[in-house]
């Protein structure tokens, strides 16, 4: 018995020493040795076929990518449960897409949720899925041949390998989702993404430094003599991950390796290769197949007609296009976007899957498309519609084999290069930061309230109560409320002649700073004001900010200016009240010369004037950039909270004196004061009272709401045969 007890004990250990060994390393028990290898998907020529019940056919894969993150939490909270996953996959199909592409390994209420989903369902919704490179592992470890690089990247293939085929029984880790992985879901996925935007110096950091490994022989995949050594590295991930699911499922699916303009393997002159540093390349025309695989490989593209700027430039560049004429527009717009789709196309003999475009319904922009309008933010939601629809079209009309729209809800935890430096970035999910256009780029939105928001800026004021009047005389009054996305302000103007007369609401928020005094404006204020709302008319409204707290300046001095704003503070108490401005990516023609003796201003975009319109969703003239609305003799402004440079509204923390911290720093207040006035009495100061402020912590409330983009790509996509297309262009549907 006790030799018995000892064997099993051996067996045991033995087993899960190779269990845990060969998980890290990547080697196989299988028992599938003479099993016939089986996939669903294939290529041919530039077209994926699918086996969708009736033998091999051609499949437009039409699909909305699906992020991880929902107010109150960050992505790798991995948040979202079955019951919502399962709602949303029901929206997904009735918006007219067949496919979701998810980005990372995620928790186990994604997969039994896609299981339940489409188990008995003969009309499934299908899964492309990704392999993350997060991205410590990508800025800090430069050499994709580096051990936390490389294994890491085979190791998560692996693990994906058997989360779709139900066989995961454990916790994945750190950053990862976790779980029982039970349910095989592999039927329903199509292929995999492997890897993400890469790093320009990664590429070229790796090409550097390994020169020696230029080439790769597997057994699925195998590189070309003019393989660099990254993308021998990406075909030695991808013959294994395809070498794993073989021998130990029996099972073949697509193929792909993430790309996007940054490392596109297109020949630009020399001008885009200087200025707007495109120095590296990855083409997947360098990685081929063996017969030994039967799906096949795609080429995937990340492509927004905004980024980079030079795809505006296409046209003056030198890029080969054989007839301009062909893209452009009856008003004589030149399509950069179709274009560059084109250009992409061509180059590649396998499918092209364009897996990220669209734009975001942001009040903030980052960036500006040149040519077709389709910009990086400061676009409605019905602009945005317009966008992916036209965005769609764009695609399909070059030729590619497929599309998947960025994304489907919108993720308030993101953060943006040009206002990142103006939030706290740990705290970001707890609140909706209309600034930031990353946070908006779904189809899907979450506003602030559990059912509804607090207040919508629609001329109709039945909401507002007399406990949130903050001032008032004989003839105004002025009221004020705040939920998770906006500050709001109601002003009551007895015989308001609107576009005729100019109010005056003056804010003071930070102690540290403000003026009782504006520049240009007549009536003093009671306090230290730290910005000024000037109601005028449609088109002239706008917010200023005292000089000393324009956050602008603070950060971006040098390249907007063209001075070092610490070397020339502004006074604390200075009159001077400048407008509202945020940074844009540069965008500057580069046929022009830079010279030492110019100084050429950085782009920015006027995010101080305020848009006229109706704030409510349920209005038919609804537009969702709507600063104000003006109705009789009341007025209703809605303020983004960052716009009155709140660094953390959830905790009521804001911006600190820049010119004490050197830099942007928060500090909390319970408080601040608002008030309204005209130029008929200057002999007073406008009055001004007090705005109680209390933070909602880590507990945001929040409802789902559909924007006109869901409604727009289910028009689109609404008659399924329509979508069949010959390349280039779709069929006309009738």
């Amino acid at each position: 018995m006790k030799k018995f007890i000892i064997a099993c004990t051996a067996v045991i250990i033995a087993v899960t020493c190779w269990m845990f060994v060969s998980d890290r390393i990547g080697s196989t028990l299988s028992f599938n040795m003479n099993k016939e290898v089986k996939t669903f998907t294939t290529v041919s020529d530039k077209e994926i076929l699918v086996d969708t019940g009736n033998g091999m056919e051609p499949f437009e894969i039409r699909g909305v990518d699906m992020g991880v993150g929902i107010p109150g939490h960050f992505a790798t909270d991995y948040a979202i449960d079955k019951e919502t996953y399962l709602r949303w996959f029901r929206m997904i199909k009735d918006m007219g897409a067949n496919c979701v592409r998810v980005y990372t390994l995620l928790q186990d209420d994604f997969y039994d949720a896609v299981w339940e989903f489409n188990h008995d369902n003969p009309d499934p919704l299908y899964i492309i899925h990704g392999v993350w490179i997060d991205d410590y592992v990508l800025y800090s470890h430069r050499d994709a041949y580096s051990k936390d690089f490389l294994n890491e990247f085979l190791r998560d293939s692996r693990i994906l390998v058997d989360m779709i085929h139900g066989n995961k029984r454990f916790s994945l880790g750190e950053d990862l989702g976790s779980g029982s992985y039970t349910k095989d879901i592999s039927p329903w996925v199509l292929g995999y993404i492997l890897g993400v935007e890469w790093e320009d110096t990664t590429v070229a950091f790796t090409d550097h430094m390994q020169e020696e490994r230029d080439s790769y022989e597997g057994k699925y995949m195998r590189t070309t003599e003019e393989a660099t050594p990254f993308e021998t590295m990406l075909a030695q991930v991808g013959d294994k991950i395809i070498e794993y699911e073989t021998e130990k499922y029996s099972s073949q699916r697509l193929i792909a390796f993430s790309n996007w303009p940054t490392t596109d393997p297109l020949e630009w002159n020399q001008t885009v290769e200087w200025y707007f540093r495109k120095f590296e390349q990855v083409d997947v025309e360098h990685i081929k197949t063996t017969d030994e695989f039967l799906s096949g490989q795609f080429a995937s593209y990340h492509i927004y007609p905004y980024f980079p700027d030079y795809l505006g430039f296409m046209d003056v560049l030198g890029m080969k296009i054989e007839s301009r004429e062909e893209f452009t527009d009856e008003d004589g717009t030149f399509n950069s976007y179709r274009a560059y789709l084109t250009a992409i196309n061509a180059h590649h003999t396998m499918p092209v899957i364009i897996s990220e475009y669209g734009v975001p319904s942001s009040r903030g922009r980052a960036q500006s498309d040149r040519n077709t309008g389709r910009s990086q933010g400061g676009m409605s939601e019905e602009e945005q519609g317009k966008a992916l629809v036209q965005c769609y079209k764009d695609i399909m009309a070059s030729g590619c084999a497929g599309s998947v729209a960025f994304t489907w809800q919108d993720e308030w935890f993101k953060r943006t290069w040009n206002t990142m430096a103006y939030t706290d970035l740990t705290k970001t999910c707890y609140w909706s930061d209309y600034q930031t256009n990353e946070q908006y780029f779904g189809i899907l939105s979450f506003d602030p309230g559990e059912v509804e928001s607090v207040c919508y800026v629609d001329g109709d004021v039945s909401e507002w109560e007399e406990t949130d009047i903050v001032m008032e005389t004989d003839t105004m009054s002025l009221s004020c409320k705040y939920d998770e996305k906006y500050v709001y302000f109601r002003v009551h103007k007895d015989d308001f002649h609107f576009g005729n007369e100019t109010l005056y609401v003056p804010i003071d928020t930070t102690p540290k700073s403000g003026s009782t005094a504006c520049d240009g404006i007549a009536p003093l204020f009671e306090q230290e004001a730290d910005f000024v709302l000037i109601i005028s008319g449609r088109e002239d409204t706008k917010i200023l900010v005292q000089e000393r707290y324009e956050a602008l300046r603070a950060m971006y001095s040098q390249r907007v200016y063209g001075e070092d704003a610490y070397l020339n503070v502004p006074e604390k108490d200075t009159g001077k009240f400048v407008p509202i401005h945020l940074m844009l990516q540069v965008a500057n023609d580069p046929s022009f010369e830079i010279t030492p003796e110019g100084f050429e201003s950085a782009e920015t975009f006027d995010t101080g004037t305020l848009t006229y319109g109706n704030g409510n969703p349920d209005s038919a003239d609804f537009n969702s950039l709507s600063d104000f609305i003006v109705n009789g003799d009341e007025i209703e402004i809605r303020l983004p909270w960052s716009l009155l440079n709140f660094y953390n509204p959830s905790e009521m923390v804001i911006h600190d004196d820049y010119y004490e911290n050197y830099g942007i720093e928060g500090i909390e207040i319970s408080e601040m004061y608002a008030g309204v006035g005209t130029d008929a009495n200057v002999q007073f100061p406008i009055k001004m009272g007090t705005v109680e402020l209390k933070g909602w912590g880590t507990n945001p409330t929040w409802h789902e709401r559909l924007k006109q983009g869901y409604y727009d790509l289910q028009e689109l996509w609404k008659d399924k045969d329509c979508l069949l297309y010959t390349s280039p262009s779709p069929r006309d549907c009738s």
